[in-house]
């Protein structure tokens, strides 16, 4: 298979995300205008995120939500901005 498709397995399609983590595709689209789903690779239409990125930061989002921070504020811990 090679590293190529080791690359791959790694990686998941904005329609991955939606399915793995019961996201509407504004929901990702949003997330990632926003800063805090990074695309890694983009093909075609298509935007590839980093699936330990992408589990990692959707915990944290859902956490800090349910404890009443804005996007604003949960950006700003995450990434800094």
């Amino acid at each position: 298979m090679g590293k190529k498709n080791n690359r791959h397995n790694k990686m998941l399609a904005a329609r991955e995300i939606m399915k793995e983590y019961n996201l509407t595709y504004q929901t990702v689209n949003h997330y990632t205008d926003f800063g805090l789903l990074p695309v890694v690779l983009k093909k075609g239409n298509v935007r590839f995120y980093d699936k330990n990125i992408v589990r990692g930061r959707l915990k944290k989002i859902k956490e800090l939500t349910e404890e009443g921070y804005s996007l604003r504020l949960i950006r700003k811990q995450i990434i800094g901005i």
